[in-house]
Parts: C-alpha cells; structure tokens; sequence
C-alpha cells in the first residue's frame, strides 16, 4: 500500500496531463497533431517545475516504463494477421521497401552525421513503422535515454504535420487513385493520427485503405524489436571488450533478450485475430491504449530536460526530415513500377 502512495502523485499528474494533451489535440484541425506530441512538449516544459518535487519522481517513472509497455500491448488488440492478407500482396511489397530505406537509410545518414546509434535507430522507427508508438516500443529494447526518445517523436511529428498539407495536393496533382493514395498514405506517413488526417483529406476510400496499411505496418514492430534486442546485446558485448571487462563468447539467447511485453503484443494480436474479440471492444481498447500512450510520452517528458535535448543539436532533425523524405520518395516509385499509382 506504502508504495502504490509513493505512485499515487505521478500517476495522476499524468493522467492530468494526458487529459490536457487530448483536448488541445481536438483544437488542432483535422487533429494533425497528436496528443501525445503535446502531451510530451508540455511535460518538458513543466520538468524544471516538477523537477524540484520528490513526490511526483515514483509515480512518473511506473508509467515511463510500465505503463508504457502496458499501452503497447493492449495495441495488438486492434489489430490481426488477416489484416496483412486483405490488405494485399502490393502494400506488403511497398512496406518492405520502404522499412528498408528506413533503417538501412537511417543508419547510413545516422553514421554520416557521427549521431548516436540508439537517438538514430528510434528515428528510423519512427519513420519506417508508426511514429510515436515504433519509437516507444524500441526505447526500452536499447536502453534509449529519455531526451533521445524526446527527440525522435518531435523529429517525426514535424514531417508528419507538413505531410498532412502537402500530400493531398501532390495526390491531386499526380491523379492517384483511392487505392493508389491510401497506400502511399499508409506506408510514408508516420503517426496514425496524421495518416488519418492525410489520407481522408483525399477521399474517404483513401482513409479506409490508409488505415488498414498503417494498422499492418504497425505488426512491424515485433520483428523491429527481436531485431534491436541482438543489435544491444553486441554493442554492450563491445563496449564490454574496449573497457577490458571479460566477456564470455555465447551464441544470443533469444529467450533471454525477447521483451515480453512484445510477447504480449504478439498474443493480443493473435487473440484479435481468432474474431472473438468484438469491433467494438477493440475499438474501446484502442481509445484505452491511446490515452495510456499519451500519458506515457508525458512523463517521459517530464523527466526530459529540454536543455539535455537542445543539446542534440540541429543534425538529429536533419536526419529525419532526410529519412522521412527518402520514405516518401521510394513508396511512391514503387508503387509506379507496381502501377498502383
């Protein structure tokens, strides 16, 4: 009981803050920006303030990691693997190229720019699977500080939201079909709110299709996360070496380093996909995981000192504006040479 007290403060100063977060989000039009972007912004404005209260310290730091991965996992409730069959064979061909260009673009410019790895690798997640929650899922898997995570979902709403202005006129402009659209939509805008926004800009069929393909690209999560999980295992295993610290050679444990919060995710989305779970529930369970989300970003911004951030500098924005922008390019060529344009 003691200790669910030393919560109580922090939990509740985020769900204040989550609360805050979604409704200026409703302000916005077309809800361009999600909550958990203000959610985040608001908490590193308050961190200065909040900082100096030991009381607040508990409880912000449970929903930073545990609510955080709670938020993850009931998200596979919305989603199902026969999404990935109705969506078609040429938005899976799409989203592998685009995934591609992601990391593998990411991690060049990443190395271009002599950037940290793991502020790097959230970026191209972000870009390549679906913003806000790509980068959350990953942020614990390497062990990311907070001001990393801090600066990936804002240099990925910054695209997002000149996104949402420019993709209906160049959809209008290059005459893209619904289909054509909703795909392009679906595999290069990044946060779920802004691929709603865009995508519906055009048409509804397009926001349907948009949708599914975001809802699918989302499952790339699981794979990310397995792959991130090896990759922070070698890196400490090297850091380990160049410090002179003895490391014992041993083939990576999977059931070891697999987050099983994932796992999770993983059986919540095979459950959605028996049909047992109603459209309904799922869509309650989608506004549930959504707040938790919102309220997770915002306690990560909470302890984020936008000092600490700023300190990053101008290349980490850079880089996702270039990812962002190689994402656009190659979905969209790919979809030329399918002729689903």
């Amino acid at each position: 009981m003691s200790k669910f007290k030393s919560y109580l403060a922090g939990i509740l100063l985020t769900v204040l803050l989550a609360i805050t977060a979604n409704q200026i989000s409703g302000w916005v039009p077309n809800g361009i920006i999600s909550g958990s972007v203000f959610a985040l912004l608001i908490g590193m404005a308050l961190n200065p303030l909040i900082a100096k209260y030991p009381i607040f310290k508990d409880g912000i730091q449970f929903v930073s990691k545990r609510v955080l991965k709670f938020s993850i996992i009931l998200l596979g409730l919305t989603l199902s693997f026969t999404q990935v069959l109705n969506v078609g064979k040429y938005s899976l061909i799409v989203m592998m190229f685009t995934l591609l260009t992601a990391f593998g673009g990411g991690y060049l410019v990443g190395k271009l720019f002599n950037m940290n790895w793991k502020l790097s690798s959230l970026i191209s997640a972000g870009t390549g699977i679906c913003g806000g929650s790509a980068i959350a899922a990953v942020a614990p898997t390497i062990e990311a500080e907070d001001k990393d995570v801090a600066y990936a979902i804002s240099a990925t709403f910054i695209f997002d939201v000149l996104m949402v202005i420019l993709f209906p006129i160049a959809g209008v402009y290059f005459g893209m079909s619904d289909l054509g659209y909703g795909l392009w939509t679906g595999t290069a805008v990044n946060d779920t709110s802004s691929v709603v926004a865009a995508a519906y800009a055009f048409s509804d069929a397009a926001g349907a299709y948009a949708v599914i393909v975001k809802l699918t690209r989302t499952l790339a999560i699981v794979p990310m996360v397995m792959m991130f999980s090896i990759i922070n295992l070698r890196v400490k295993q090297k850091e380990q070496i160049a410090a002179g610290e003895t490391v014992t050679r041993q083939k990576v444990n999977i059931k070891k380093i697999f987050p099983f919060f994932i796992l999770l995710f993983l059986v919540m989305v095979a459950v959605k996909s028996t049909g047992i779970i109603s459209d309904s529930l799922s869509s309650q369970t989608s506004t549930i995981s959504k707040f938790l989300m919102v309220m997770a970003l915002g306690s990560i911004g909470l302890k984020t000192n936008f000092a600490d951030v700023a300190k990053s500098g101008f290349r980490p924005m850079l880089h996702g504006f270039i990812v962002s922008t190689l994402v656009v390019v190659v979905s969209f060529v790919v979809q030329v040479f399918l002729g689903q344009v």
